[in-house]
């Protein structure tokens, strides 16, 4: 009983995680990544899709992404989903290619992402110790119901907390390596 908790704790951890660096690769370091691009939807015949079902998004060079769209009705929609996104990207097209170059990004911007980037690791981990609290009053639940003994409840919280603190590290980590990422020229 006391491993499913755990197994479910860090489950639920580790998605936490995988949520963050998501969210990390929509902010834009001043190099170019499809990645970039992974969240947006165009209208292709009446419904949204997302922007790698009606286009190929490709990496030209360091700092332009290259779209080509699958049809030419779709230059426009794609257009004006780039400018609509909150990503602050200009579209050139020439023909049946869009590229996008990548603006370099000053030293003020920088200093505001890794504030953003802050954020971003403190909301996950404001999830992993929700993850803690449920999973801690799941043990408590089964002391309640005499399933498991205080002793095991004692150990079950401390197992919980070291997991926690396990991904409280990793959230760190993956903070700090987007941090030098905006911060590096």
């Amino acid at each position: 009983m006391l491993n499913d908790i755990k197994k479910e704790a860090s489950d639920r951890m580790q998605k936490s995680i995988d949520v963050l660096k998501t969210t990390l690769t929509k902010i834009r370091t001043g190099r170019a990544s499809t990645a970039l691009l992974d969240h947006l939807t165009v209208e292709y015949y009446g419904s949204e899709v997302p922007l790698s079902q009606a286009a190929q998004i490709t990496v030209e060079d360091a700092r332009t992404i290259s779209i080509t769209a699958w049809d030419k009705n779709m230059i426009g929609p794609i257009e004006k989903a780039i400018l609509k996104s909150d990503l602050g990207l200009n579209p050139n097209t020439a023909g049946t290619i869009i590229r996008i170059i990548m603006p370099p990004l000053t030293e003020q911007r920088r200093r505001d992402l890794v504030k953003v980037v802050k954020g971003e690791a403190e909301t996950a981990k404001v999830a992993v110790r929700a993850v803690r609290r449920d999973a801690n009053q799941d043990i408590k639940d089964l002391v309640k119901e005499k399933l498991i003994s205080t002793d095991d409840e004692k150990r079950g919280e401390q197992d919980i907390q070291k997991l926690t603190d396990q991904f409280v590290a990793k959230i760190d980590e993956v903070a700090a390596l987007k941090e030098k990422e905006l911060m590096s020229m």
